[in-house]
């Protein structure tokens, strides 16, 4: 077990406790995807709140889409205000507080209340990514670069851990109101309740172990919330030089905004167009966990092996595969053969992509430049959801030709990456070149 968590992987003065403190928001944070965006909230909108309208969908993805618009914009200059004033920590305590308490707000939602749904949604979801953007900010001061997919797959797999304790502790209390006879109206708010309670319990234990490492720069401007677009211009302009981090974010813009349709509507897919009821999403949702686990776990320790560009390549592969399986699938049967694959392909490219942004991101500015990638990110969420969302509208409901779809976001981001150099974009970051 020590081989496997060893003190080797972290930079001077790191302890490997600080890591599990980072990690833990991984799994603090989990739960809420799991729940919210992916396996019962998703779901419960379309047909419960929504009431299985024709323009559900496209409302929910539309919704999503408002909330990561709001994040693109602003979360650029909040990370450089973060690495001016080495407020990572703080920043991130204060988002965690406003996505718990969104999270929780969610309760009130019952059926008809598509407004409400939306607003909170757009809440909740807008201070989740910043939180997420921040705590990857903390990896390169973590982990040594040789061992930055390692460190990084220890993050995912942690978090889908989290991911399933809370689905699972929904799961548990969903079946017993349903023995009760009780409604999605009446159960879904709980779960919204046990997901936010999860997340916070679970992020104290990151705020009382990680450290800020980074020192404050006083001498550098402050950048306040007004002037993001600025700033975003900015680091946009900054980043140029750095061909194969941009490069590296065009890819990301593709495939991520596949993992994107997956994660935000795998559960719709499941049972408006195969069947599933509420309880067989909810086990879905928690094998995909398992199998993400796995795919986050081993493939973090095999892309320091192999290469995190070839890693990524494979799983893209797999997403293309993916898609075309879930299309053609008739039974659940099949379908459980896309989750699973889906699963192992969705902890694998995260991980990836994300230890290969960090080997790539310049030491002094990582807040900064992590926006950037939070940018591309949510730039990718848009886009796939929604275009998902826009051909099952403009089709008539066909949801099979809109999963189908998405496998060509996977194969542009595989034809995206095959420029990239890990290697020539490490070197560009320390700032060495090859001249």
């Amino acid at each position: 077990m020590k081989a496997l968590f060893s003190s080797d992987a972290l930079n001077p003065g790191v302890r490997l406790r600080e890591v599990f403190g980072w990690a833990m928001y991984d799994f603090a944070n989990s739960g809420y995807t799991t729940v919210v965006i992916t396996a019962v909230f998703a779901a419960y909108f379309v047909g419960g709140v929504a009431q299985g309208a024709s323009w559900a969908t496209l409302a929910w993805t539309v919704g999503l889409s408002i909330s990561y618009v709001i994040v693109m914009l602003s979360m650029p200059g909040l990370g450089a205000w973060a690495d001016r004033t080495a407020g990572k920590k703080r920043l991130l305590m204060t988002v965690t507080a406003a996505c718990v308490l969104s999270t929780a707000a969610l309760a009130w939602v019952g059926p008809g209340q598509v407004a409400l749904g939306l607003c909170l949604l757009i809440v909740s979801n807008t201070f989740f990514s910043f939180g997420e953007s921040l705590t990857a900010s903390f990896l390169p001061e973590l982990a040594k670069p040789e061992a930055m997919g390692r460190v990084s797959g220890w993050g995912w797999a942690l978090g889908y851990i989290g991911g399933m304790l809370t689905l699972g502790v929904c799961l548990a209390y969903v079946l017993a109101a349903q023995a009760r006879g009780e409604s999605g109206s009446q159960f879904v708010p709980v779960t919204m309740l046990i997901t936010a309670l999860v997340y916070g319990a679970s992020a104290c234990v990151t705020f009382a172990l990680l450290k800020e490492h980074s020192p404050p720069q006083p001498d550098a401007p402050m950048v306040g919330m007004l002037q993001s677009l600025r700033q975003l211009k900015q680091t946009f302009r900054d980043a140029r030089p750095y061909k194969d981090f941009t490069r590296l974010m065009a890819c990301a813009v593709a495939y991520q905004g596949g993992v994107a349709v997956a994660i935000s509507l795998a559960a719709i897919y499941a049972e408006q167009v195969i069947g599933f009821q509420p309880q067989e999403t909810m086990v879905l949702i928690f094998v995909l966990n398992i199998a993400a686990f796995v795919g986050a776990f081993v493939l973090g320790y095999a892309q320091d092996r192999i290469g995190h560009k070839l890693a990524l390549a494979l799983t893209l592969l797999g997403w293309i595969l993916t898609c075309v399986i879930a299309a053609l699938s008739s039974t659940k049967e099949v379908f459980w053969w896309a989750a699973a694959l889906a699963g192992v392909c969705m902890g694998s490219s995260q991980s990836s992509g994300r230890a290969m942004a960090g080997l790539m991101v310049p030491p002094s500015r990582l807040g900064e430049f992590f926006g950037l990638w939070t940018f591309a990110i949510r730039l990718a969420s848009i886009l796939g959801p929604l275009s998902y969302g826009l051909i099952t509208w403009l089709s008539g409901g066909n949801q099979r030709l809109a999963i189908g779809s998405t496998s060509l976001l996977f194969v542009l981001g595989l034809v995206l990456l095959m420029p990239v150099s890990v290697e020539r974009g490490r070197r560009m970051a320390l700032g060495q070149t090859d001249h």
